[in-house]
Formats: C-alpha cells, sequence, structure tokens
C-alpha cells in the first residue's frame, strides 16, 4: 500500500520558516517534518511514498536526490575525483515525487497522483503533522468497516474542523472549521479506497470541503478514533514544542530506534 503525503502548500502561518523552503522541510531537531512523517509509516512496514509536491517542490526533489550523501560520512579525494562513503544511514525507501501545480487545492493534488497508486487503496496524510499513531490498526480497522475513506480523528485543540461520530466509529457528519463545539478533528492519517478520485472534481477541489463532506452524507467515510499524541506544526510556536519534545528524548511519535 501506497502513502500519499500533501506537500505542495504555501504554509503562510509558518512563514518565518517558509518563505525560503517548502513547510514539510522545516526541521524538527535536524531533519525535514516530512523526513519524521515518513519514519512513522516505514516503521509499519510501509516504505511506498508518492509526495504531492507543489510550492518550491525542486527543493523537495534535492534533499531525497541528495539523501545518502548527507546521511554518511564521506571522504572526497579532489586530485582523483573519487568519492568514498563511510558510515551511512540509507532508508529502505521508494520516493515517487510528483509536480501536482503551485496553486492547486488537497483535492486537485489527490487527483493528478491517481496514475501512481496502482489502481489500490492508498494511505493519505498531510506533510505538517505526527503523532503515534498505530498505522497497522488503522488499516485494519479501514477495512473492517469497508467504507470508502477513513480519517483518523484525533481530540480537538480547539481551532480546526469537527467531526460528529456515533458509537460504532461511522462519521455522521463532517464540517471544516465550525464554531467549535466538538470533540474530534482531522488529524490526517487516511485510508482510502480508489473510488474516492470520484469525488474530487478539479484542481480547485478542496479534499475537506466536497470530498470529505460528500464521503459523510453517503456513509462512506470512517473515523479511527486516536487518543494518543498527535501534533500539527502549523505555526512557529508548535515547531519549537515539537523541536523541544525532539531534542530532549522525549518525542512521542518516534516509534523507532
Amino acid at each position: 500500500m501506497k502513502v500519499v503525503i500533501l506537500a505542495g502548500g504555501y504554509g503562510t502561518r509558518l512563514s518565518e520558516e517558509t518563505s525560503l523552503r517548502p513547510k514539510p522541510m522545516v526541521e524538527i531537531g535536524d531533519s525535514p517534518i516530512l523526513w519524521h512523517i515518513m519514519k512513522i509509516y516505514s516503521f509499519y512496514g510501509y516504505n511506498d511514498f508518492i509526495i504531492c509536491l507543489g510550492y518550491k517542490g525542486y527543493i523537495i526533489k534535492e534533499y531525497f536526490n541528495n539523501y545518502f550523501l548527507h546521511k554518511s560520512d564521506v571522504t572526497f579525494d579532489l586530485e582523483s575525483n573519487e568519492v568514498k562513503f563511510h558510515r551511512s544511514a540509507s532508508e529502505n525507501w521508494k520516493v515517487t515525487l510528483v509536480d501536482t501545480g503551485k496553486n492547486s487545492m488537497t483535492g486537485g493534488r489527490i487527483r493528478r497522483i491517481k496514475k501512481y497508486t496502482n489502481n489500490e487503496p492508498f494511505l493519505l496524510t498531510y506533510g505538517d503533522g505526527v503523532g503515534d499513531i498505530d498505522v497497522k490498526k488503522l488499516v485494519t480497522f479501514h477495512n473492517q468497516e469497508k467504507r470508502k475513506c477513513t480519517i483518523t480523528a484525533v481530540p480537538s485543540p480547539g481551532r480546526f474542523g469537527v467531526l460528529d461520530l456515533n458509537s460504532n466509529g461511522k462519521v455522521e457528519t463532517f464540517s471544516e472549521k465550525p464554531s467549535l463545539k466538538d470533540t474530534y478533528i482531522n488529524g490526517g492519517f487516511l485510508v482510502c479506497e480508489q473510488s474516492v478520485f470520484d469525488y474530487i472534481e478539479n484542481d480547485q477541489t478542496i479534499f475537506e470541503k466536497g470530498p470529505l463532506e460528500n464521503l459523510s452524507k453517503d456513509g462512506e467515510l470512517s473515523a479511527f478514533e486516536h487518543d494518543g499524541f498527535w501534533k500539527p506544526m502549523d505555526m512557529l510556536r508548535d515547531k519549537k514544542e515539537l523541536d523541544k519534545l525532539w531534542n530532549t528524548d522525549q518525542a512521542p511519535w518516534k516509534l523507532w530506534d
């Protein structure tokens, strides 16, 4: 199952960092938050990634193109023009980088990567949020519920859209950023069937609006409730909080050794 990561937005609320690089490349510790997200999925055995590029996407391409060099000790022999690699920390990852348009909305970006999903169900998340999500349990839950899409529902910090859930984990209503009154919000970490593409009209479709709302109306949206750690890097204060957790070895999303 492939993992699709949305990494093309402008990240305007984190402009202190994103004026020079795309938001998923903003570092937590010494690695981009995109790397942290990929490590979460890789811990559960999902190593085939599709990254939806947009704003300054070339920086993400350059990062992966030079990944082995950046993660290795290396000797450059300038006289012979030879390079010798020593200790390295490579990953068992296959990464497909797709230009999904500079100004496409989230639904449009997802729509543009359809041909890379091998006509199979796929995992989907945003390039700016981490958590100690049990991805295996998420996929098992999705398969049991047999709906077109499953969203990870996390407790609301009070500034996002909300989900109305019934006792069986079915989403009764989905509303993006209404009046703050409910408990759970969209935390990303979704599982999607191929039929989800039928809900996306064009590049300007906002996935969190029409598609998820209509999936909910059709009874085809499930919620996997996650009450553990989850945090988006929405603003500079979020980055500082995540940095502190990582640098003090208290990062709950660090599931790997």
